[in-house]
């Protein structure tokens, strides 16, 4: 019996994968649950266990290629001794299209939809960006059709099953809803060698014509070309919108007005490096997470209004309440208490009284989240990640510190899911923990606040009236300044510290 070996679910909004390491060859023998390969996403690296014992066939999905959810991987053939058939049935299966080539209309095969994918949560419609396949084309299973992109991700369209693409129903530009049609697939082996003659005749005709009203064969309003033979311009360069590309007077006019578009600059060249030096450089390819952790944080500048707040708290009542009761507490709940806990609760307090830093826009819309899935930014090997402790709001102190501690283990370990790092509505940076003793963090989209902590620190205060050394932290609120305003950002930063410098302020939900 054969069995397929598919990509796991990768987490809401993540679509596509890069195959990083095959663990076995075809032939080996693997057990259940053994590790096949694993898989590298934007944020997280996965592992594919074996669904099954028995022997590894057919490798469909090669080091560095990039698979969508659900894509055949390889293929495994259960029980013992099934090493030699494995191997050579998909050569066979592969040499088909070329032995049958006679189905020239390809009309017998069944016509398959290409349907919009599940977009995500509160999203309705995407863009059409690019088609990556044209009419004609022959594709496989999985292998990618076009890309859509919505205003939060972009998303990958694979083939739902092989065949020949011979309808596009979306063209590029196009919006289209979460249901729609974008194409149709006629399956069929058959199908495929008069499908990839098809375009040739467009490359034929391409370059023929001399302006844009002979290369589409339709004639051009007189209006419209009377205006380009006065003001000396190519038909070319105008972008008809009448009926099939027809070129009108108001186009001519858009093109006389248009500004002239400025070329993209170039990025800035290296500057020049000593030979000497070049030699001891060494160049490491960007990992996928720190492509995307780049990405997501110049998003972040471009998009929101960022201003950041400041304020000191004294944390000595803090440092007595847990110097007090940190044995007691580990012996009775199994786990340390330390310092995050108190600002999570501190946190989920102010938010409360400030609801709009615990906000996101979504379009012409404030959304407003009436509970607390709190991010944990935890530095890793491969780069920041921000585990969510979801509904913080509801947890006791051991709650949070056991959520905490584990959650910090999994994403040191890579071990970490992709929903396990989304949908958080308010973010904790402690850059104390590396000595930081004044930051301004980033937000984390599409978040409205983050707070960054500090290095606790002896500095001298003024106490009733004497100057005596006390334990203080900076902190910091980063803040989207489209939906928080300055009074209430320092409002919220004002409530955490009141929290923090009497704890007991918490207990009774002050």
């Amino acid at each position: 019996m054969t069995i397929e070996v598919r990509v796991p679910t990768l987490g809401e909004s993540v679509t596509e994968a890069t195959v990083a390491t095959w663990f076995k060859k075809p032939g080996d023998a693997v057990a259940v649950d053994e590790m096949l390969c694993e898989l590298e996403t934007d944020k997280v690296t996965v592992e594919v266990p074996a669904p099954a014992a028995g022997t590894l066939g057919e490798i469909v999905a090669a080091e560095g290629e990039t698979v969508g959810v659900d894509a055949l991987l390889a293929t495994l053939a259960e029980g013992e001794g099934t090493e030699a058939p494995a191997a050579p049935a998909p050569k066979e299966e592969a040499a088909k299209p070329a032995e049958e080539p006679a189905d020239e209309g390809g009309s017998g095969g069944a016509a398959v939809d290409v349907m919009v994918p599940t977009l995500g949560e509160s999203v309705s419609e995407a863009t059409v960006s690019t088609w990556f396949k044209a009419v004609g084309d022959s594709v496989s299973q999985d292998e990618m059709l076009c890309e859509l992109e919505t205003d939060k991700v972009s998303v990958e369209v694979p083939a739902p099953a092989s065949g020949v693409l011979t309808e596009i129903l979306a063209e590029e530009g196009s919006t289209v809803d979460a249901s729609a049609k974008l194409a149709v697939i006629s399956q069929g082996e058959g199908a495929a060698a008069p499908a990839r003659a098809a375009p040739e005749p467009k490359s034929e005709a391409a370059p023929a014509p001399d302006n844009a009203a002979a290369a589409k064969d339709v004639a051009d309003a007189p209006s419209a070309r009377k205006l380009m033979a006065e003001k000396g311009i190519d038909a070319a360069q105008v972008q008809g919108s009448g009926r099939d590309g027809r070129v009108m007077k108001e186009d001519v006019l858009k093109a006389l007005t248009a500004p002239a578009e400025k070329p993209a600059a170039p990025p800035a060249p290296r500057a020049p490096v000593p030979a000497e030096d070049a030699a001891r450089e060494e160049r490491i390819k960007m990992t996928r997470l720190r492509q995307t952790i780049a990405r997501r944080l110049k998003d972040a500048q471009n998009t929101a209004a960022i201003l950041t707040t400041y304020n000191e708290v004294d944390m000595t009542e803090c440092m007595d309440l847990r110097s007090q009761y940190k044995d007691e507490f580990e012996k009775r709940h199994g786990v340390r208490l330390g310092f995050m806990s108190f600002f999570t609760k501190a946190c989920c307090a102010a938010l409360k009284e400030v609801p709009e830093v615990n906000a996101e826009i979504d379009g012409d819309e404030i959304v407003y989240k009436n509970f607390v899935h709190m991010g944990i930014a935890a530095g890793t090997p491969q780069g920041l990640v921000v585990p969510v402790i979801r509904n913080a709001d509801t947890m006791s102190f051991a709650e949070i510190e056991a959520a905490i501690a584990e959650k910090g283990k999994r994403a040191r370990d890579g071990k970490l899911s992709m929903a396990e790092m989304q949908g958080g509505t308010f973010t904790i940076s402690n850059g104390g923990v590396y000595g930081s003793l004044m930051s301004s963090p980033i937000l984390n989209p599409p978040q409205s606040g983050i707070l960054g902590m500090h290095k606790i620190q002896q500095r001298p205060m003024v106490i009733s009236g004497e100057i005596v050394a006390r334990p203080m932290m900076y902190l910091a609120l980063s803040y989207d300044h489209r939906v928080v305003d300055g009074k209430g950002a320092v409002t919220f930063l004002v409530k955490v510290k009141e929290a923090l410098e009497d704890p007991r302020r918490l207990l009774m939900d002050l």
